[in-house]
This record gives C-alpha cells, sequence and structure tokens, in this order.
C-alpha cells in the first residue's frame, strides 16, 4: 500500500515537473517571439509611421498641428505603437505616390494608404479600412457636366501624382489630359484660377472643396473606388500578421470608430468593401 502511494506520488511529481517545465518552456519562447516582431517592425527601436500631408481630409491623409499631426493614420500608428511598446515617429511625404516609393528605402514601417495592384508589388497589405468614391470636380464656369463632356480633347484634368486616382483617371479618360502635380495645395491654386479644367479625387474630399470654392461643381458619377489600407514592407512576414490582427481588432473594438470621430469623421460610415 505505501509502496502504491509513493509510486503514484512520484507520477504527479513528475506531471507536474513535465507541466512546469513547458511552461517555462512558453514562457521563455514568448519573449523571443515578441522580440523578433520588434526587429523586424521597428527596427530603430520607433515604429516610423509614413503619412502625407494635405488640408484634403478623410481616413488617409493627415494635417501639421502646433503639437505635431492629426489624421486616422495618426491616431492609428499611436495605438499600434502602443500595443508593440515602443514610441510612434511619423516620416512625413507630400502624397501616397512618394509613401509608396520609399517602400524599399527602409524608412518607413507601417503605412496607412490607397492601394492598387502596381502598389501591391511593392509593399504587403492588410486589411482595408475605407473605400470612397472617385470623381471629378470642375472649375467655375465650366461647361462641363458629366463624364462624356469631361473626356473632350483639349480639357485638362489635375490629380495628385503618382496615385491610384491618377491611374485611374489616366485609365478612364481617353481624350482629356490627366496630369499629375506633387501636392493638393498646388492643384486648389490651379483650380481657383481656371488654369485646369477638372480635378481627380475622392467624392467627399471634393464636396469639403466645392465649399471653398464657390461656382465649382463635383460629377455625380464614379469612375472608381479608392480602396485604403494599412501596409508594411516586402518580406516583412510578422509585421504583416501583426498589422492584419491589430486593424481586424481595431475594427471591433472601436479604435477605428474613435480614430474617424476624433478626425472630423463622425458622419462617415466606415467602409471596408
Amino acid at each position: 500500500m505505501l509502496k502504491r502511494s509513493l509510486t503514484a506520488l512520484a507520477g504527479l511529481a513528475a506531471v507536474c515537473f513535465g507541466a512546469m517545465f513547458l511552461g517555462a518552456m512558453i514562457m521563455t519562447a514568448m519573449p523571443a517571439l515578441a522580440e523578433g516582431l520588434k526587429d523586424e517592425i521597428a527596427p530603430s527601436g520607433k515604429l516610423r509611421v509614413a503619412i502625407a500631408i494635405s488640408p484634403a481630409g478623410g481616413a488617409f491623409w493627415c494635417t501639421r498641428t502646433d503639437g505635431g499631426y492629426a489624421g486616422v493614420p495618426v491616431d492609428l500608428g499611436i495605438a499600434m505603437a502602443a500595443q508593440l511598446g515602443v514610441p510612434v515617429e511619423y516620416v512625413v511625404h507630400r502624397n501616397s505616390g512618394e509613401i509608396t516609393d520609399a517602400a524599399g528605402k527602409g524608412t518607413w514601417d507601417v503605412a496607412f494608404l490607397p492601394k492598387d495592384a502596381e502598389r501591391e508589388r511593392k509593399m504587403s497589405f492588410g486589411p482595408v479600412y475605407e473605400v470612397a468614391d472617385a470623381t471629378y470636380i470642375v472649375r467655375a464656369g465650366s461647361n462641363v457636366t458629366d463624364f462624356a463632356s469631361l473626356d473632350q480633347t483639349g480639357i485638362k484634368v489635375a490629380a495628385v501624382n503618382n496615385t491610384t486616382t491618377m491611374r485611374g483617371a489616366e485609365a478612364h479618360l481617353k481624350n482629356a489630359k490627366v496630369t499629375g502635380y506633387a501636392t493638393y495645395d498646388e492643384i486648389f491654386g490651379l483650380l481657383k484660377d481656371g488654369e485646369v479644367d477638372a480635378f481627380a479625387l475622392s467624392r467627399d474630399q471634393l464636396n469639403a472643396l466645392a465649399k471653398k470654392l464657390p461656382g465649382t461643381r463635383v460629377l455625380d458619377e464614379t469612375f472608381k473606388k479608392t480602396i485604403t489600407a494599412v501596409a508594411v514592407p516586402l518580406n516583412h512576414p510578422q509585421s504583416l500578421a501583426f498589422v492584419t490582427k491589430f486593424m481586424t481588432d481595431a475594427l471591433s473594438n472601436g479604435t477605428l470608430r474613435q480614430a474617424y470621430d476624433n478626425n472630423g469623421l463622425k458622419d462617415s460610415p466606415i467602409r471596408t468593401q
């Protein structure tokens, strides 16, 4: 009887030791995995978030403030860096095309920008967090009323250079000439002065622009859907897995909604398709 009891106790001790050993192995492995992720997604010790500056608004563009920057990507970057346990740093660009061109240069770690097939060859995209309708605004005094009257020889259409919207406009218009410019502000001035006939951008942003330029008109039709998503440089599998989970959670736990609300988009629904 005593022998059986001792044997049972010895077996129980072995099981407990095994469980403790396995637990210790898991606890040891977890910091290594986290450290590996930080090394990949924040090699500088900071999470470098690429942003583009413009007064256009929406869920992609950011603005300068007295204390730094504001915008949906700014708020998402803060939350993402906090989850990683690293500081956040913003890497400023003039437009999404510049962010794309820098994707292979190691200057940023995470970006939130419109995607298309060309960009998917240069970076890896996670979940979509905004879908917007792209159209055109025409200058004050223009006789253009729809896409057919816009797509005529001699019509000058502006777009932000090397963007998904510019490529969409170039594919859409067969006769009008599409020209890229570096910044929204530059195009605003050209449209105001009547030096271009139209400006291609997302509808919500053009509706806001129309309020600043009396006499301009946003066309009713849509020529493409602009899809905005989180992105990381190519060949960063841990980073992609992390940002994918982060954005999936942000959609369900209210983080994304709060970022919209904080940046003048309280009345804007979150469209992911």
